[in-house]
C-alpha cells in the first residue's frame, strides 16, 4: 500500500474544492446536469474538471467500495478466493442486476467478485457485504467510514450495491479518490477490472463497460446506473507509461458517458505525453 500516495491524494483533488469555497447546503445535491473530474493517477493532479464537487447518487459505482474492502480482507488473509459465502434470503431478493442467486447456496468470493466487476450484480454484493459486515447495515457503515479515511469527505453509503437510497451519496471528486487507491492499494487485484466477461454455472457475462473495448488503453474500472443518479462512469487508461482516472456522472444515456469519458481520457493523456515532452526538450 502506498501510504505517501494515500496521504497526499486527498489534498491534491481537493485544490479546486477549496479554491471554489463550496457549501454543503442540500442545493448541491443535483442530478440535472452531468459532473465530471479527471485526475493523472500517479500524482493525483486533477487535470480537468466540472461540478465534480456537486452531490450525486453514486449508482453502482458503489461497488467500487464494496470491492475495495473485499481486497483489504483479501490481503489481510481474512478471506480467500476460493472461500464460499452464504447466500441469504435478502441476497437473493435483491433487485437486478443480479445473478439470479438462490437462498441457501453457497458462491465463492472469487466468483462474487467477478460478478460485481462484469455483471454488476446486487445479489452478490450483499453476499460479499454479509460475508465481512455479518449485516449489510454494518458493511455500509464501515464503507462509509473508509471512505472519510481515504479523504471522501462528501460520502455516505447505504448499502453494497448502489441500489437507490435518498441518503446514499458521494461526488465525481470522491469516487476519483476512491478508484486511485483502489489502483495504487491493490495492484493485484485491479487487474480483474480488465475483464471483459465471465462465466458462472455454465452461463457466460458480459462486461457493462464497454470503454474497455473502445478506448485504446482503458482496462478498468466500474459503470453505473439508476434513474435517479443517470448514467455513471469511472475508468482508468494508460498510454505511454502516463494514467489518467476519468469520472462522469449524471449523463442521459450511456452512449453520452461513454463519448464523454473517452474524451476527457483522450485529452488527458494527450496532454501528460506533452508536458512529458517538453520537460525532456533539450534547448539550443
Amino acid at each position: 500500500m502506498n501510504s505517501k500516495f494515500l496521504k497526499k491524494l486527498p489534498s491534491y483533488i481537493s485544490i479546486m474544492f477549496l479554491s471554489l469555497g463550496f457549501c454543503l447546503s442540500a442545493d448541491r445535491f443535483a442530478a440535472a446536469s452531468t459532473s465530471s473530474i479527471l485526475i493523472d493517477a500517479d500524482s493525483g493532479k486533477v487535470l480537468s474538471s466540472s461540478a465534480a464537487d456537486k452531490l450525486r447518487y453514486p449508482a453502482s459505482l458503489t461497488k467500487l467500495m464494496t470491492l475495495y474492502i473485499t481486497f483489504d480482507a483479501l490481503e489481510k488473509g481474512l478471506i480467500k478466493m476460493d472461500d464460499k459465502l452464504p447466500v441469504s434470503r435478502n441476497a437473493a431478493n435483491r433487485s437486478p442486476s443480479k445473478l439470479g442467486l438462490r437462498a441457501g447456496e453457497k458462491i465463492s468470493v472469487h466468483d462474487a467478485i467477478m460478478a460485481l466487476v462484469i455483471k454488476s450484480a446486487n445479489d452478490c454484493a450483499t453476499v460479499l457485504a454479509e460475508g465481512l459486515g455479518y449485516t449489510e447495515a454494518n458493511f455500509a457503515n464501515t464503507m462509509t467510514q473508509v471512505a472519510h479515511e481515504l479523504g471522501m469527505k462528501n460520502t455516505t453509503f447505504k448499502n453494497a450495491s448502489g441500489l437507490p437510497n435518498k441518503a446514499q451519496k458521494t461526488t465525481a471528486r470522491d469516487m476519483a479518490i476512491l478508484g486511485a487507491a483502489v489502483y495504487h492499494h491493490f495492484p493485484q487485484y485491479y487487474k480483474l477490472f480488465s475483464a471483459k466477461k465471465f462465466t458462472y454455472k455454465g452461463r457466460t457475462y458480459y462486461t457493462h463497460n464497454h470503454v474497455l473495448k473502445s478506448f485504446e488503453g482503458a482496462d478498468g474500472m466500474k459503470t453505473g446506473f439508476t434513474n435517479a443518479a443517470g448514467f455513471n462512469i469511472i475508468t482508468s487508461a494508460e498510454r505511454g507509461g502516463k494514467r489518467v482516472i476519468a469520472v462522469t456522472m449524471g449523463h442521459n444515456t450511456a452512449k453520452l458517458r461513454d463519448k464523454k469519458v473517452s474524451s476527457m481520457m483522450d485529452q488527458g493523456l494527450k496532454k501528460l505525453a506533452l508536458l512529458d515532452t517538453d520537460k525532456n526538450r533539450i534547448e539550443p
